[in-house]
C-alpha cells in the first residue's frame, strides 16, 4: 500500500475487506508493506504520513480483531528535502476457536551439535550453563539424560503471540496455556543425530511431514558424522531447511566464518544447488523469511550461541514471520475428501483406554466419529470410534486435514495396532499391497544391487522390510542409477499411495524414490464383519 491517511468511510470498509480477504488467505497472517506503490516503486512517506498511515492500519486490524506489529523501517532516497521511510507490517489474526497457525519444524544436526539445547533454551525461555542443564527437560528416558543424546523423537512447542511476542514455558506456563494464548503455534521435532539412532530420525523425518527443517551445526566442529546425511534427507525428501551454527561462543571468529564458508561451498554444489544466506541483523531475518518461503532455493544461515544468547532473538524473529507453505485454498481442498489419518505412535493411557498419535492427511476428524483402523496382519480392517481428541496437549472437538494429533480409542485393543497403520472413513474402500513398484535411484551401495536383496522401505509412516522381487529392464543396479523396481513387503500388507516418497536403507545401502504401481489386494465387506466377531467390539 502506499498510504492510508485519512481514508473515507468507503474506502475504509473496502480497505478492511482487503484485509480480511488477504489473512484469510495467508492463513491468518499478512505482510504490509507501507510507502510502496502498486508496481513495486519504493516512494516512501514522510514522518506525519506514516504515523497516520499505521493509525489507520490499526483501526482496520481492530476492525478484523487482528494486532499489527512493525516488522522493519528503512529509509529511502527519493528526491525530496523531507526523510521519507518504508515500514513493513505484519498483521496477525487473534485465533477464535482454537484455529492457530501449526507449522511442524523437523530439527537436523550431528550427534552433539547441540540440538535439544537449543530447543530448550528456545522453549523454556533460559539460557543454557554451558553443561546441558536446558535440555534436562527435553529428554524422555533416563539414558538420555546419562549420556545427553536423543534416542526417540519429542516434541517441542514455541508459540507466538498476535503481536508477535514469544510465549513459552518461561513465566511457568502448561502447555495448554501457551496453546490458549498463541496465534501461532511451532512444533519442534528433536530428532535423534546419532548414527545408530538413523531409522528413528527418517522415521520422525517421513511419517510427521513437516513443514521446515532446521539443521543444526556446531560451529567448532564444522560439517561432520551425520550432517550431509541429514542434509541429504532434507533434500531428498524435499523438506526446505534452514541453517542453525549453534556453539559460537566457544570458538573465535575465525572458526565460525570457516564452518560458514564450508557450508557455503556444500550448498552451492551441483547436487544442492542453493544460495546461502548468512543473517546478521533483524532486517536480514525478516527477508530470509519471506524470500524462503516463496523460493525453496535459498538457505537462511544463523549463527548463534545457546549459552551466551547470541543472535537467538534473529531466529526469534525468522521463526515468527515464517509463512505456512500452504495456502487456505489447498487446505480447503484437502478437508473436503474423505478422512484419513496415519498412526505414528501407539499409547496406553490410564483410565482412556488406547491413545493414537499421529497427523491428519486429508479430510475432517470428529469427536464420536466411526473410522475403519488397518490393515491388520491378514489385511483386514477394524471398526472403531473415536472418543475424543487433543491437539498440543489441549482438547479439540474438530480435527482438520495437516494437523497432528492424539485421538483416544476408549476400550480398543492395543494389541491390534501398530505404528504405519491408517485410520480411514469407511466408505473409503481402502487400497493395501504387498507388492509394489517404485521409480528409485540408487544413492549408495557397497556392490550390485539386484534381485532377492533385502532393504527396510520407508513410505510416509509406513515402515517395514522388503524384498526386491525384480528390476525392469536391468539385471543388477549400481550406484547413481535409475529404475523401476518391483518390491515385496516381507511381513503384511500396508496401505500406500501411488506418488507417494519413498526412501529405503540397509547398512550403507541408501535409496529413494517414489510409488508408481500398486498391486492391490482387494478387500471384501465381509472382511470388516468377520473381524468384528462375537466378543472384539461392541458399541
Amino acid at each position: 500500500q502506499l498510504k492510508l491517511v485519512n481514508p473515507s468511510q468507503y474506502r475504509f470498509e473496502h480497505l478492511v475487506t482487503q484485509m480480511k480477504w488477504r489473512l484469510q488467505e495467508g492463513r491468518g497472517e499478512a505482510v504490509y508493506q507501507i510507502g510502496v506503490e502498486d508496481n513495486g516503486l519504493l516512494v516512501g512517506l514522510s514522518e506525519e504520513e506514516m504515523r497516520a498511515s499505521l493509525k489507520t492500519l490499526r483501526r482496520m486490524a481492530e476492525k478484523v480483531g487482528a494486532d499489527i506489529t512493525v516488522l522493519r523501517e528503512r529509509e529511502v532516497d527519493y528526491d525530496s528535502d523531507v526523510p521519507r521511510k518504508i515500514t513493513e507490517v505484519l498483521v496477525r489474526k487473534v485465533p477464535d476457536n482454537q484455529q492457530f497457525l501449526d507449522l511442524r519444524v523437523a530439527v537436523l544436526g550431528n550427534v552433539d551439535s547441540g540440538k535439544s539445547t537449543l530447543l530448550g533454551v528456545l522453549t523454556q525461555g533460559e539460557l543454557d550453563n554451558g553443561r546441558g542443564r536446558a535440555r534436562l527437560n527435553l529428554f524422555r528416558h533416563l539414558h538420555e539424560i546419562q549420556s545427553g543424546r536423543t534416542s526417540s523423537i519429542s516434541f517441542e512447542i514455541l508459540g507466538f503471540n498476535s503481536k508477535g511476542e514469544v510465549v513459552n514455558y518461561s513465566d511457568s506456563r502448561t502447555a495448554e496455556e501457551i496453546c490458549e494464548s498463541s496465534s501461532k503455534m511451532i512444533t519442534f521435532i528433536d530428532l535423534a543425530g546419532h548414527h545408530k539412532y538413523l531409522k528413528t530420525t527418517i522415521f520422525g523425518l517421513t511419517s510427521y511431514c513437516p513443514d521446515f527443517a532446521m539443521l543444526v551445526v556446531s560451529a567448532n566442529t564444522g560439517i561432520a558424522g551425520t550432517t550431509r546425511e541429514h542434509l541429504g534427507l532434507a533434500m531428498a525428501l524435499k523438506v526446505p531447511f534452514f541453517i542453525v551454527i549453534s556453539k559460537v561462543d566457544l570458538c573465535s571468529k575465525a572458526t565460525v566464518e570457516r564452518t560458514v564458508k564450508q557450508l557455503e561451498r556444500i550448498l552451492k554444489q551441483p547436487g544442492c544447488n542453493k544460495l546461502p544466506l548468512l543473517v546478521n541483523s533483524d532486517d536480514d531475518a525478516v527477508t530470509a523469511a519471506q524470500q524462503f518461503a516463496q523460493s525453496p532455493n535459498i538457505t537462511p544461515i544463523f549463527t548463534l550461541s545457546s549459552v551466551s544468547g547470541e543472535n537467538l532473538d534473529l531466529l526469534k524473529v525468522f521463526l515468527n514471520i515464517l509463512p505456512p507453505l500452504t495456502n487456505s485454498k489447498e487446505q480447503e481442498e484437502l478437508m473436503q475428501q474423505l478422512t484419513e489419518f496415519q498412526v505414528d505412535e501407539i499409547y496406553t493411557v490410564p483410565e482412556v483406554g488406547t491413545v493414537v498419535g499421529g497427523t491428519l492427511s486429508s479430510g475432517i476428524c470428529r469427536e464420536g466419529e466411526n473410522l475403519v483402523v488397518g490393515p491388520t496382519d491378514d489385511g483386514k480392517f477394524l471398526r472403531l470410534k473415536v472418543c475424543s481428541i487433543q491437539r498440543n496437549r489441549s482438547a479439540c472437538r474438530v480435527l482438520r486435514a495437516g494437523q497432528a494429533a492424539t485421538l483416544a480409542l476408549g476400550p480398543f485393543d492395543r494389541s491390534l495396532l501398530r505404528k504405519g497403520m491408517v485410520m480411514v472413513s469407511p466408505e473409503m474402500n481402502p487400497t493395501i499391497c504387498s507388492v509394489f513398484e517404485a521409480e528409485i535411484v540408487l544413492l549408495f551401495h557397497a556392490t550390485t544391487f539386484r534381485k532377492g536383496f533385502q532393504v527396510t522401505v520407508h513410505v510416509g509412516n509406513v515402515r517395514q522390510t522388503a524384498i526386491v522381487e525384480k528390476i525392469h529392464g536391468k539385471d543388477k543396479l549400481r550406484t547413481g542409477e535409475k529404475a523401476v523396481v518391483c518390491f515385496r513387503f516381507i511381513k503384511h500388507p500396508e496401505y500406500l499411495k501411488i506418488g507417494a516418497k519413498l526412501l529405503f536403507r540397509e547398512g550403507v545401502t541408501k535409496g529413494i524414490g517414489h510409488v508408481t504401481d500398486l498391486q492391490a489386494i482387494t478387500t471384501k465387506e465381509n472382511s470388516l464383519e468377520e473381524s468384528l466377531g462375537p466378543g472384539q467390539l461392541s458399541f
